[in-house]
């Protein structure tokens, strides 16, 4: 991360989208699968709001990180999505990334000095 302005709002898109790719690891899901293992693997700490959820897997497919394919469950269309090997590849990028972060913030908020750099 060395000097780069640390940006908030885009650390939780990342976060968000690590949960989610994250999830698909285990296998390919259909949204509201995804939402609910979120869920229940956070123990209810990251949930995602109504209308939240779609968008990120939008992202997410478009940037080629995750697959989305129509299946049928019971006479009813169903997308479901598969993690690719880029979307492996990032999450393991930016799950280091969130690691560091989280590492350094709390170096601050732990000691009464300056965070080392």
């Amino acid at each position: 991360m060395g000097g780069d302005d640390f940006d908030v709002q885009g650390f939780a898109r990342d976060i968000n989208e690590l949960l989610v790719l994250s999830t698909l690891r285990q296998g390919e899901k259909h949204g509201y699968q995804i939402a609910v293992d979120v869920e229940t693997e956070s123990n209810g700490l990251f949930r995602f709001q109504h209308g939240t959820l779609y968008p990120i897997l939008h992202r997410l497919e478009g940037e080629g990180l995750i697959r989305g394919s129509w299946t049928k469950d019971g006479g009813r269309r169903k997308k479901v999505y598969a993690l690719t090997a880029a979307g492996g590849k990032h999450l393991t990028g930016k799950t280091d990334r969130v690691g560091d972060v989280v590492t350094r913030l709390m170096r601050v908020l732990r000691s009464p000095g300056e965070a080392p750099a």
